[in-house]
Parts: C-alpha cells; structure tokens; sequence
C-alpha cells in the first residue's frame, strides 16, 4: 500500500472482490445478490464500487434515496437498483431512471399507482417491504389481502419482489427473535404469493442473515457492509478484508511542556512534557468530536498515538510522545492495520457511524484496479 502525502481514502477494489467472493460462497448456486451501495457505497465511492461489483457478477443494487439512483445511472450502471426508501415526489424520476422503488405502505403503493397510471404504464416493476418487527417501514401482516385487491384493480404495476429487514442477525443472544422475523416473512408469503399472478424475488437476509441463517436465504440476498469488510462478529471480521483505508500525515509537531495545552477549551492539559502532532483532518471530514480525549487513536510506522483534546472542524492533535516520527510522514486511522471497528468501539459508536460520515472533500483514492 503507498504511503501518502495528504487526507486521502484508498478504496481497495481487490479487497471488495475478495469480500464479494466470500459471501457469494455461502449461498446456493441460484441465489442472486444485492449490493447495497447506499451513503456513497459506505463511504467510499458508490460509481466505482458498483462497476466493480457489476464486472464480477452482482445481480442487484440498492440505494437509500432517488438521488443515488440516480447517480448510479449517470455513471452508467445498468444493473437494476432498488431505492429502499423513496419520496413519493420523486416518484417520476424514479421512473424516468428504471430504477425500481420499495413500496411499503398503503400511502406509497396507492401514490406509486397514481403516477404510473398517469404515465400509462403497464406492468412497471415494485418491490414490496413487510414490516416483520423492525418497526421502521412496512406494510403490517394484516394488510396482505388489502394489498392483492389494490394490485388486482390496476395493471399499471407488478410485483417483482417482496422483502423484509432483519433487526438483530448478528446478535446470537436474539436468535429467537430472527427466527420469529423469518416466521412473519413466511407467513406473509404464504397470503399474498397465492394472489399474484408474477412470482417474485423473495429477499430477506443481509450480510449477518447470510452467514447465520442459511435457511432463510429464499431467491435473493442483500450484503452491504460485508462488502466493505465487516461481517459483524470478530471471527467473521478475519475472513473480510477491508476495503478502506483512512490516511493523513502529520503536519506539524510541538514539544508541550508540563502545564501547557493544547486545542479548543483546553481540551488536553500536559501532565508533563509531551510530544504531540497536528494532523490536517477533522469532525468537518468525519472524524467527530467523540473521538478526541483519548478516546480512540491513529497508528504512526505501527504505534498507537492517541488523539487528545478536543477534535476542530479541519484538524486533530494526537500524542506522540516515544514515537519516532517526523513532519510529513505517514498516520492511518483506519484500514488492514487498524480496524474501523476498533476505532469506532473504542468511542462507543460504530464502524457504520464512521466510515459512512468520512465527508466528500476527503479525496478518494482507487487501488488495485
């Protein structure tokens, strides 16, 4: 891996496919895969990702929002995309793109209808959501019939896919739980496939459902972060590679003496004489003020330099006191050496939190094309 001489994230696209490769390994040689590639592929670059991805054989995109569909088509994606949660005023561009909308409730299937009707279209691809216990969208078990009668009114649209979102597939401690997921999944299957006169796409497991619940895999799978190369439990962690890597450099170094501080609020003290280093990165590119006061730390020609006082918009202060460094050389925050999960535990959040929020003007680097 090269050494840097500025704020950049190395996207590892070798290390995407390895991933890609691990988790297609688990599934049956029929079961497609969806690549979500929502929050600019985790924070990296969802273009570039998804070209990748496309080349090695992914099925299925899924994005947050319209704009990222969007997005994908302007950068020639051709694969289909799901939008997981579209706005209904954005449901004439999600057409005009081919991109294919979540519906997950009565309001948005009956907009949804609205528009295509008024387009005079026949038989435009949906996806459906079942609310299973996640709680967040989803059309309730009890709305099966409601929706068939709808579907059955209209030809305007077609169901190529009906879905669920697990709430706690890593977790083994709620294993009942997801079992209980999967048993609602089945049970509104079971009322609306007699109903459709399509059969469709039945998906239900993202990357921890991949790995724990093999049963549970039906037509199509979803795998977003362990494409980036988490896999939700350590032991999983050993067998992903990830594929970004954080790194900056040290703009300057200060020898603090006993008393002094350092940065806003005087958020760090010396205790006694201490080495520290400016770093040209802050809450601005993503690196929040819930990492500062030794919190979490940074890895400089392999030891770990803690970030101290309080994290500004453009920059960070770490300690460096007994590490031989100097001006300009090399600091990874995260990557193969230092695990997001790591970085991010240590400040109580999570590796999502973190490599999702690494801001725009933080250039991206491509490697291993």
């Amino acid at each position: 891996m090269s050494q840097t001489s500025e704020t950049v994230l190395e996207i590892d696209l070798s290390a995407l496919e390895h991933n890609y490769n691990y988790l297609r390994s688990k599934l049956q040689p029929g079961t497609k895969m969806l690549g979500v590639v929502k929050a600019f592929a985790y924070g990296s670059d969802s273009v570039a990702i998804a070209k990748r991805l496309s080349k090695i054989g992914i099925d299925y995109f899924a994005v947050a929002y319209t704009r990222e569909g969007i997005a994908l088509r302007k950068g020639g994606i051709q694969k289909p995309i799901l939008v997981l949660h579209p706005q209904s005023t954005n449901f004439e561009e999600v057409i005009e793109n081919d991109l294919l909308p979540n519906i997950y409730s009565k309001f948005t299937l009956e907009a949804f209808i609205e528009t295509a009707e008024k387009l005079q279209l026949k038989k435009y691809p949906i996806h459906l959501k079942i609310n299973t216990g996640l709680n967040r969208l989803g059309f309730d078990l009890d709305e099966m019939n409601w929706i068939a009668e709808t579907l059955a009114s209209t030809e305007s649209v077609k169901v190529e896919g009906i879905f669920s979102h697990l709430a706690a597939s890593e977790d083994e401690a709620e294993r009942d739980f997801t079992k209980y997921q999967i048993e609602n999944y089945q049970k509104a299957l079971d009322t609306l496939l007699p109903q459709l006169d399509f059969p469709p796409i039945r998906h239900l497991c993202n990357t921890s459902g991949i790995i724990n619940y093999p049963e549970a895999h039906y037509d199509m799978v979803r795998t977003g972060i362990g494409l980036y190369g988490f896999g939700n439990s350590a032991e999983e962690d050993k067998k992903l590679k990830p594929v970004g890597t954080l790194k900056t450099i040290i703009s300057q170094i200060h020898h603090i003496k006993k008393g002094e501080s350092v940065g806003y609020n005087r958020g760090f003290k010396a205790s006694s004489a201490t080495k520290t280093a400016t770093l040209p990165l802050g809450h601005a590119d993503g690196i929040n003020r819930i990492y500062g006061k030794e919190k979490t730390g940074v890895l400089i020609n392999g030891h770990h330099a803690p970030i101290i006082g309080n994290v500004c918009m453009d920059m960070l202060m770490i300690d460096i006191s007994g590490i031989d460094c100097k001006e300009g050389d090399e600091v990874i925050l995260f990557g193969k050496e230092k695990s997001a999960e790591e970085f991010a535990h240590n400040a109580g959040t999570i590796s999502y939190e973190l490599i999702t929020s690494i801001s725009q003007r933080v250039k991206r680097k491509l490697i291993n094309l």
